[in-house]
């Protein structure tokens, strides 16, 4: 049985911040681009979001996160009682919350999650091999963690990639 993802809405809140606050919509100073990082934790718990760079020379329309940033997060991880490496995030200019073609081809099919956030919402994904998504990336429900209450699952249809369904747990 594969472990479901769990995020908290306080961690979630640092990744979409970010893709709030650009010119786009109405935020802060400077040229928009999207935002990058690393997602730390253990037993499928994401712990901690490590921002990184975003090195790609087109910034607007792609990301490539700081390989100094990923090298020194994959040797903290070997660390004993280090947080793990779970996978990586980054946002999307647009409303299109979906992994790109780009998106893909950049995916090493390792079973990483890639948590993909616009301005209004954000949707996690694994990198596999001969994913439902550009041979890439199957949809993933997750728990969210809102305070201390009971997570609240976000289910992933694979048959419905624009609509994933909330439930309690």
């Amino acid at each position: 049985m594969e472990i479901v993802p769990q995020i908290s809405s306080a961690l979630l809140r640092t990744i979409l911040r970010p893709a709030v606050t650009t010119p786009l919509h109405g935020g802060a100073a400077g040229p928009p681009e999207e935002r990058c990082g690393i997602l730390l934790g253990r037993g499928g718990k994401v712990r901690r979001v490590v921002p990184a760079a975003n090195v790609s020379p087109t910034p607007r329309t792609h990301f490539e996160i700081d390989p100094a940033a990923l090298i020194a997060a994959y040797r903290r991880a070997r660390r004993p009682g280090a947080l793990a490496v779970l996978g990586f995030y980054h946002t999307h200019l647009t409303d299109d919350v979906m992994p790109s073609p780009t998106d893909a081809a950049s995916a090493a099919p390792d079973g990483a999650l890639w948590l993909i956030a616009t301005a209004r919402e954000a949707r996690i994904f694994r990198a596999v091999p001969d994913g439902v998504i550009h041979g890439r990336f199957d949809p993933v429900g997750f728990d969210l963690v809102v305070g201390k209450r009971a997570p609240l699952r976000v289910v992933a249809y694979p048959g419905d990639h624009h609509a994933p369904r909330s439930e309690a747990v």
